[in-house]
């Protein structure tokens, strides 16, 4: 359970800062499955890489879970944008 915790705040994390990026940025406009699999990707990425610069990716306790959920918001969103980007890109 150690293990799985902070993949799951990730994902979930990434997921709601992916939608709240497709709410707020019409650029990102895009259905919702792109936007579910970019944010859950994203907050794994930006969940671990957040965790790496702080030191405390491994770490247990509520530290390793504000760090993972913060980070897993900010890669969520930041890469749904970045979908969504490319994804207008291709439209146009």
């Amino acid at each position: 359970m150690e293990t799985i915790l902070p993949i799951i705040i990730q994902i979930v994390t990434g997921i709601i800062g992916g939608q709240a990026v497709g709410a707020a940025v019409k650029q990102a406009a895009m259905s919702q499955l792109p936007k579910i699999l970019s944010g859950a990707i994203g907050g794994v990425a930006g969940g671990t890489i957040l965790g790496s610069i702080l030191g405390g990716g491994d770490a247990a306790g509520m530290g390793g879970m504000i760090s993972d959920a913060i980070g897993g918001v900010g890669g969520g969103a930041i890469l749904t944008g970045i979908v969504g980007a490319v994804l207008n890109a291709m439209k146009k």
